[in-house]
Order: C-alpha cells, then structure tokens, then sequence
C-alpha cells in the first residue's frame, strides 16, 4: 500500500472535499467518516480504505445512487456496468490493480486516442487527473457504483493468481465478468441495496426507469467516438 498511500488519501480527500461542495454529505458526517478512514488505512487494506465506503455503507449518511444521479445529470457522465463489458485482454493485462483500487477507476477500453474509464470517484480531481497522466489522450468517462469496481478487480486479480499458477498466460474468454450474479460490494452492511440490480447478459445501461436520464453506453468494441475532453 505504501506505493498509492499517498494517491489513495488524496482521491479520498478530494472526493470529500467534493461532497460537502456539493451537498451530498454533511461536514460533521465526513469528518467522522475521514476518522474511520484513517483507522482503516493504517491496517494497509486499500479495498476497504475508500471515504465514499464508509459514508454509504457504515455511516449510511449517503446513498450511492444519489451520488451517481449527480454526476450523470450535473455533469453529463455516462454509466457503465463492467458486469456486462468485453473488456480487451491487452487493457486487463496492463492494470495497475492497486491504482485503480486507491482511486476506485478501472480503464476498460481503447480506441485510437480514446480512453474509456468506469470510475466510482469521477468528484475527486485527483482520481482523474491521476489517469489522465497514465494514460495519455482523450478519457471519456463513465461513472458506475463501488460494488462493480470491487466485482471487477476481485474477479481480475483471481484471474492472474489462477495464470500464475499455471504458469503462463490467462487463456479463454475475453469476458470473465459475466454471469455470476454474485454481490462482491466492499462493505455491504444488512438490509443495504446496492444501486444497480444484476444486468441482463450485455446490458450497459445499470440504472433508472424508463424515462430518466439516459445513461450513455461505451460505443461497441472497434469504434471510436470522440468526446469532449473531461
């Protein structure tokens, strides 16, 4: 953890800082949940090391869809589900694992210039500028829960522990993260819903009834759509 301590603090610092800008959080509620989160670095679990964990999940004084609502109708992001995304193999093997976990992002797609990124910090500038400095180019952003980010790189990190015991090379499907309909939220407490239900095989549109603001897929692998950059 020592590496991304200092990148893990400052999303995290950044993201709490954006909450009370925008009225999601109390003040008096993120200093107690900063409390918690330096009890909880300090053991060195950066899966567990997130504010924004600690806020939905322990302190339940925010509810993750709100938050999401906010990015997707303020600030014009798309959403994501990486449940249901054929993500290339050459972005998977290039992951830093414990980048994306300390700024809750995952990089899931390229085309040309264009990087795709699912993020559940897409408020915390630190998170943003740190991925658009490691990768280059345009970023188009798209926003999806904690529970999804968690699923992924769990689901990512089986996948090499399982290669390395082989010896080689992960093989198989481009698309491990499919079908499982397992929860694998980082710190689900009873009785709390995730955001998003378990998509249909395919589905990149997680969340909202029929009629709310709709969520915009990442374009079809093999295509390119420019962007504004963020």
């Amino acid at each position: 953890m020592s590496e991304h301590r200092p990148l893990l603090m400052r999303s995290n610092r950044l993201l709490g800082s954006a909450l009370i800008e925008h009225n999601l959080v109390k003040f008096e509620d993120l200093e107690a949940a900063n409390e918690r989160l330096l009890e909880i670095a300090a053991t060195g679990d950066m899966r567990r090391s997130s504010v924004l964990s600690v806020l939905v999940y322990e302190k339940k004084v925010l509810r993750e869809e709100d938050l999401l609502h906010h990015v997707v109708d303020d600030h014009g992001v798309g959403v994501v589900d990486l449940r249901g995304y054929d993500v290339p193999e050459e972005v998977k093997r290039d992951l830093d694992i414990d980048a994306c976990w300390a700024t809750w992002s995952v990089p899931f797609d390229k085309e040309e210039d264009f990087h795709f990124v699912a993020t559940a910090y897409y408020l915390s500038p630190a998170a943003r500028t740190y991925w658009e400095k490691k990768l280059g180019g345009q970023i188009i952003w798209q926003a999806t829960t904690m529970d999804i980010i968690a699923d992924f790189l769990d689901r990512l990190q089986a996948e090499r522990v399982e290669a390395a015991k082989r010896g080689g090379k992960a093989v198989g499907t481009r698309a491990p993260f499919t079908g499982s309909g397992a929860s694998t939220a980082p710190f689900p407490m009873a009785g709390t819903a995730v955001p998003f239900p378990a998509p249909a095989a395919g589905s990149t549109a997680p969340f909202g009834p029929e009629g709310s603001h709709p969520p915009v897929p990442p374009p079809p692998h093999g295509s390119a759509i420019p962007q504004p950059p963020s």
